[in-house]
């Protein structure tokens, strides 16, 4: 079985209700968080085999494949697909421990 690891982690800002972020897209906070990982590594973006992001609450702007659509706003390769979680508090998480699972299983 194949093992896998974080190399890296980055989140988006959080604010409040109406606050300071309020007009900023949520892709817009999404690319900056994909490119604040490829920042930090060393990995073409054309390597990745997949995308799973956790996203609370995929509804108004952030409806629909946040992940894959945040992937291809940051020009990142199309041939890269995505999905979305949505486990509220836990979409992270278990984003991270869906990515995990098909790592170890080989997919």
């Amino acid at each position: 079985m194949a093992e896998a690891y974080v190399i890296e982690a980055v989140r988006t800002a959080v604010g409040k209700r109406n606050g300071s972020l309020a007009k900023v897209h949520p892709i817009d906070l999404g690319v900056a968080a994909f490119r604040g990982v490829f920042d930090r590594v060393d990995v073409d973006p054309a390597a990745i085999d997949d995308v799973v992001v956790g996203c609370l609450d995929t509804i108004g702007p952030q409806a629909g494949n946040i992940g894959r659509n945040t992937w291809l706003a940051a020009g990142y390769p199309e041939e890269v697909p995505g999905v979305t979680v949505d486990r509220q508090c836990g979409s992270s998480q278990q984003a991270i421990s869906f990515g995990a699972q098909a790592i170890m299983a080989g997919t």
